[in-house]
């Protein structure tokens, strides 16, 4: 066996000094256990729609304004974009013309979307010939007028506009154009997507007093938050005819929209029950009392 080598007292005090601090750092947080303990850190979720978006109150739906009720701002910026809403429905066969062949508009009112003046257009020569397109035009000049095709003389272009894939492209498009400072109304955001499309919506929502709940009813409006991220909105449209229509879209994290369905909404059917007017009748039920009597004594 070698001999054991005793190393001099300064370079053993150095070796010492380099290895205890890289020792510290793997000091166990719990002494009395051994573990060692790491910190990871929480990765929140993305969200579209932060905490705080809710829009206040209890009306969500969209308000529509006749051509001859809009501001003349409004009405200014429609004059202007007339060429491009020309241009653009060209494109999709709608046979625009300007002033021309019956086509009316109306103003829809987006809270969610403030920087875009949204218009209906609508022609219509009896049943089954009903024309109607959404027309984008921003306000700030950054971006670009946008129209969305719903119905050609009856009949939808492409696929029903709800859950075109071309409708769902305008939206993200126009949501990107927005440049808003405040954080989105997440159902007044499906809402304007649900008029965009052609709906005039109305949600659900549950009442403040249960003696106000109508039947039937229709399931109030929600938001999911998957555990990835992203939201999924869905709201039932009661306004919607012959039944309410259940819109369902799914966003990812930085708010694009990916997917929407459009479908019959499923109706909560109940009867409300009256309270009693009368105290139910109680029936004594008779008692009989035996005196067994103290034990006789012998």
């Amino acid at each position: 066996m070698p001999p054991l080598r005793l190393l001099p007292i300064g370079l053993a005090a150095a070796i010492l000094a380099a290895v205890t601090p890289a020792c510290a750092q793997q000091t166990p947080n719990n002494a009395s256990t051994g573990l060692k303990v790491r910190s990871v850190p929480y990765k929140v979720a993305p969200m579209p729609f932060p905490p705080g978006s809710e829009t206040p109150g209890r009306v969500h739906t969209i308000q529509f304004i006749p051509a001859e009720q809009m501001s003349e701002k409004d009405k200014l910026l429609e004059a202007d974009a007339e060429s491009s809403i020309q241009d653009r429905t060209g494109w999709s066969a709608m046979d625009y013309s300007s002033g021309e062949g019956g086509w009316k508009y109306r103003q829809m009112v987006c809270p969610a979307l403030p920087n875009h003046l949204f218009l209906q257009f609508t022609r219509n020569n009896g049943a089954g010939d009903v024309s109607m397109f959404s027309a984008s035009i921003p306000r700030n000049g950054e971006g670009r007028v946008r129209i969305i095709p719903i119905q050609r003389r009856g009949y939808s272009l492409f696929s029903p506009a709800p859950i075109n894939a071309l409708t769902i492209s305008a939206f993200n498009h126009i949501r990107a154009e927005e440049h808003s400072d405040r954080p989105p109304d997440w159902l007044t955001t499906g809402l304007c997507y649900a008029a965009l499309a052609g709906a005039q919506p109305d949600a659900a929502l549950l009442p403040k007093e249960p003696g106000d709940q109508k039947f039937p009813a229709a399931m109030p409006a929600i938001m999911e938050i998957p555990g990835h991220g992203g939201a999924i909105i869905q709201f039932a449209d009661v306004a919607a005819k012959p039944r309410p229509m259940l819109w369902v879209m799914r966003f990812d994290g930085k708010g694009k929209l990916l997917k929407a369905s459009h479908s019959p909404a499923p109706l909560i059917t109940a009867k409300p029950v009256a309270p009693p007017t009368e105290q139910p009748k109680v029936t004594p039920i008779p008692q009989t009392i035996v005196d067994l009597g103290a034990p006789k004594v012998q």
